[in-house]
C-alpha cells in the first residue's frame, strides 16, 4: 500500500497566491529597505566621527597661532 506524503521544510508554509500578492511585495520591499538602512546606520556608527569644521575654515579663525611661544602650537597639550 502506497500513501502520498508531501514532505515540507520546517517552518510556516504560505500559499502561492499570497506570495504573489501586492501586499506581500510591499511588505518585502519595506523589509528590504529597512534592512539596508539598518546596515548603513551600523556601518556609520563604526566609522570615526567627521567634523565639518576640520575641513572648512571660518572667517574668524586665525591662519596661525599668535601665542608668545611660537613652537607651543606644535608641541600639543602639556
Amino acid at each position: 500500500m502506497m500513501t502520498n506524503h508531501v514532505l515540507a521544510p520546517a517552518g510556516l508554509l504560505l500559499p502561492h497566491t499570497l506570495l504573489e500578492s501586492n501586499a506581500f511585495a510591499t511588505l518585502a520591499a519595506f523589509v528590504a529597505i529597512n534592512t539596508v538602512m539598518y546596515v548603513a546606520l551600523a556601518v556609520a556608527k563604526t566609522l570615526p566621527k567627521v567634523y565639518v569644521t576640520d575641513w572648512i575654515r571660518r572667517n574668524n579663525e586665525r591662519a596661525e597661532p599668535r601665542g608668545i611661544d611660537p613652537g607651543a602650537a606644535d608641541s600639543g597639550p602639556r
